[in-house]
């Protein structure tokens, strides 16, 4: 059973950068492909960043583009979201995510495995 446990949320100014990160345990880390889902208030789930096996592939929402990059320590069992240029629209509950599978995906539905979620609180 893959286990996953999110860090690094908190509240910030507009403009402003935060990181987080997920720790990953109870199988082969190296063979999941992870992704960063966010759930505003009053919203349905959405994908913001995925990263294959092998961390070689990164997508990104296009609300999130060059703003946000997403990488892996396999060394560590950790994936981080590297967030800048935060907007109050970043405002969100995000959820890291995993998937037994080499290739990465942006659809909710191919993941199997989820963390409880983290605040992430941008002020205008």
């Amino acid at each position: 059973q893959v286990q996953l446990a999110e860090s690094g949320g908190g509240l910030v100014q507009a403009g402003g950068s935060l990181r987080l990160s997920c720790v990953a345990s109870g199988v082969s880390y190296s063979i999941l492909s992870m992704g960063w889902f966010r759930q505003a208030p009053g919203k349905e789930r959405e994908f913001v960043a995925a990263i294959n096996w092998s961390g070689s592939d990164t997508f990104y929402a296009d609300s999130v583009k060059g703003r946000f990059t997403f990488s892996r320590d396999n060394a560590q069992n950790t994936v981080s979201l590297q967030m800048n240029s935060l907007k109050p629209e970043d405002t969100a509950v995000y959820y890291c995510a995993a998937r037994a599978s080499i290739e990465s995906s942006r659809s909710e539905g191919d993941y199997a495995y989820w963390g409880q979620g983290t605040q992430v609180t941008v002020s205008s």
